[in-house]
C-alpha cells in the first residue's frame, strides 16, 4: 500500500510537471515571465519578456502583462495651501510610459505606479503649489505654466535617480478652484468694482454734458449781445429759428396764429 500510494503521488506531479500554461500579450503589452519550479531548477524572473504571439510555459510559471503604451494617471488634491494660505483645490495629469518591462516587474513589481510614483508625484505638486498664491494659480492662472515645468523637472530627476524603467511624457496641472468663500467674495468684489467704473462713466457723461451747455449758453449770450437783442427778443429769434426748422423738413404742412386780435390761418410747406 505504502509503494503503491508513493507511486500514484509521484505519477501525479510528474503529470503535473508536464501540464503548461499559454501567454498571449495583447497588443501593446508585453508578459514578464516568473519561473516557479515545483521540484527543481531555478526560480525567478525570465530576461526575455514574450511580446507577440503564443508562448508555452509551466504551470507553476507566473505571468505579469505589462502595458507598453503611455498610460495616464490622475491626482486630485484637496486643500493645498497657497502661499498667502488659501485652499486650493487641484486636479493634475501625469503620463508615462515603461521602457523595460523586464527591469520594472523585477526591481519595482507589478503595482510599481502606487509603490514608488503616486506619492512622490503627489508631494512634488504639493510643493510647488506653495510656492505661489491665490491669485496667480486660481485667478489669472499665470502660475501654471511655471508650476507644469517644476513639478516635471523634479519628477524627471527622480525617475532617473531611482532607475525607474519610465519615461515621462508630460504633466498637465490643471486651474486652482478656490474655496465657495472666496469666488463669492471675488465675484461681489467685481460686481462693486463694475458699480464703481459705471458711475464714474456717468459722472462723466454728466460733467461734459455740463459742460456743453454752458459753452453753448455762453455762446448764445455772446451772440445776443452781439446783436443788442433783449432776453425776450433773444428767445422769440430762437422760437422762429425753431419753427423754420420744423417746416422746412420735407412735405411738412404748418399753420402760424397771427396777431391777437384777429387769428388768420397761413399755410406754410
Amino acid at each position: 500500500m505504502k509503494k503503491s500510494g508513493f507511486a500514484a503521488i509521484a505519477a501525479s506531479m510528474l503529470l503535473a510537471c508536464t501540464g503548461c500554461t499559454v501567454v498571449s500579450p495583447d497588443a501593446g503589452q508585453q508578459a514578464v515571465l516568473i519561473d516557479k519550479p515545483v521540484l527543481f531548477g531555478h526560480g525567478g524572473v525570465r530576461d526575455q519578456p514574450v511580446t507577440t504571439g503564443l508562448t508555452y510555459t509551466w504551470f507553476s510559471t507566473k505571468r505579469i502583462y505589462v502595458n507598453m503604451f503611455p498610460q495616464q494617471y490622475d491626482g486630485n488634491f484637496g486643500d493645498l495651501m497657497s502661499s498667502d494660505g488659501v485652499p486650493l483645490d487641484f486636479h493634475a495629469i501625469i503620463r508615462l510610459q515603461v521602457t523595460d518591462p523586464v527591469a520594472l516587474v523585477k526591481n519595482f513589481g507589478q503595482d510599481w505606479y502606487k509603490n514608488n510614483v503616486e506619492q512622490e508625484f503627489f508631494n512634488r505638486v504639493r510643493s510647488a503649489v506653495k510656492k505661489h498664491g491665490m491669485n496667480e494659480t486660481a485667478i489669472q492662472t499665470t502660475a501654471i505654466d511655471e508650476i507644469d515645468s517644476e513639478v516635471s523637472r523634479e519628477m524627471t530627476e527622480y525617475l532617473n535617480q531611482n532607475k525607474l524603467p519610465i519615461r515621462l511624457l508630460k504633466i498637465t496641472v490643471g486651474k486652482a478652484n478656490p474655496p465657495d468663500a472666496v469666488r463669492n467674495q471675488r465675484v461681489e468684489t467685481a460686481q462693486q468694482e463694475q458699480r464703481v467704473l459705471t458711475e464714474q462713466k456717468r459722472d462723466l457723461a454728466e460733467q461734459s454734458r455740463k459742460a456743453a451747455e454752458q459753452s453753448r449758453a455762453e455762446a448764445d449770450n455772446a451772440y445776443r449781445l452781439a446783436m443788442n437783442l433783449s432776453p425776450a427778443q433773444f428767445v422769440e429769434m430762437e422760437r422762429i429759428k425753431m419753427q423754420t426748422e420744423v417746416c422746412a423738413v420735407k412735405d411738412a404742412k404748418c399753420t402760424f396764429i397771427i396777431g391777437s386780435a384777429v387769428d388768420p390761418v397761413v399755410n406754410v410747406k
